[in-house]
């Protein structure tokens, strides 16, 4: 479905206009283990997460049909901050759906990027009316996650790891509907198939595993986790099957071990992150992935769009 020549050429499609998010030693944590830890840290991109990496791919390689209709889009908030800003350089209207309990900060960004912005419902209900707006306005969808064109986009991220981490051995990688795992693993795979690629979700929505457990995509009743920004109730065809291909492992981490994970990442690698950002940080923390015998763990830190009042009711007091 992807190949290697199609994620770098999708590198090169967005080279002149985003740069390459530093690669970071987490020192405290490789104090504390057997091996480095560095930290990819996405929450530096445009937009303040890896996802105008996949959106400005989209509408750079979208035909003058596509973006004259108008794009649609369902986000819990980082896609719509993406899709804004890419649709905004081509000079493409967006409209963008949100659950009705998406961050305000995201919500606000997007619409100050020239989005149309409504809250709707939770995920599944922001899905239904973007569906029906798809047909009553005739937008071009553009999926947050399930979308070839997205997918290698996200990729970049996997081209980037391994030319900054030469000695890595395991790859972290938070999951939410699997665009970016799917694309650092088509990456991973073909350059280094020693590496092992393991995704991380929450409790709450853990998609992907149920995916797996199913065969296939299977629809979550309910999505209830802190980490919104992973909150799909549904993975995609592409990004199933990609993942099955190219995970090595899923593991899941619960609320608590959430934010222990974001309260670590702001005070000891001094990251703003998001919470869905810090999933593979907490299940390092609990000790929920084997340790390479050699060699670094890369995590990704997927996002940093979060508001104080998010922050407050996610820090816990030291004891």
């Amino acid at each position: 479905m992807l190949t290697l020549d199609t994620l770098r050429q999708a590198r090169a499609t967005l080279g002149d206009t985003l740069e390459a998010t530093p690669l970071v030693t987490a020192h405290a944590l490789t104090d504390s283990l057997a091996c480095r830890v560095r930290l990819k840290a996405e929450l530096f991109q445009r937009t303040g997460s890896f996802k105008p990496r996949g959106a400005l791919n989209w509408v750079r390689t979208a035909s003058q049909e596509e973006l004259s209709k108008g794009l649609g889009a369902v986000s819990a908030g980082n896609h719509a901050l993406g899709l804004a800003w890419a649709a905004r350089s081509v000079g493409a209207r967006a409209t963008i759906v949100m659950p009705a309990d998406a961050s305000p900060f995201k919500t606000q960004g997007a619409r100050a990027l020239g989005a149309e912005v409504i809250l709707h419902g939770d995920i599944n209900d922001a899905w239904t009316l973007m569906h029906q707006l798809v047909k009553e306005r005739g937008l071009t969808l553009v999926h947050p996650y399930d979308d070839l064109r997205i997918i290698a986009g996200q990729g970049s991220v996997g081209l980037e790891i391994l030319e900054q981490a030469p000695e890595a051995a395991t790859i972290v990688c938070p999951i939410g509907g699997g665009g970016l795992i799917s694309g650092i693993g088509v990456v991973v795979d073909a350059l280094r198939p020693d590496i092992r690629l393991i995704g991380v979700e929450p409790e709450g929505a853990a998609s992907m595993r149920e995916a797996w457990k199913q065969g296939g995509p299977h629809r979550l009743e309910r999505v209830h986790t802190c980490a919104k920004s992973l909150g799909a109730a549904l993975v995609g065809e592409y990004t199933y099957r990609l993942c099955r291909r190219h995970v090595d492992e899923l593991v899941t981490v619960n609320e608590d071990g959430i934010a222990q994970a974001l309260q670590h990442l702001l005070s000891q690698a001094k990251l703003f992150a998001e919470p869905g950002a810090a999933v593979g940080m907490a299940a390092l923390l609990e000790g929920a992935i084997d340790l390479p015998d050699t060699g670094d763990v890369v995590v990704v830190v997927t996002g940093g769009n979060m508001d104080r009042g998010e922050l407050d009711t996610l820090w816990r007091p030291d004891p």
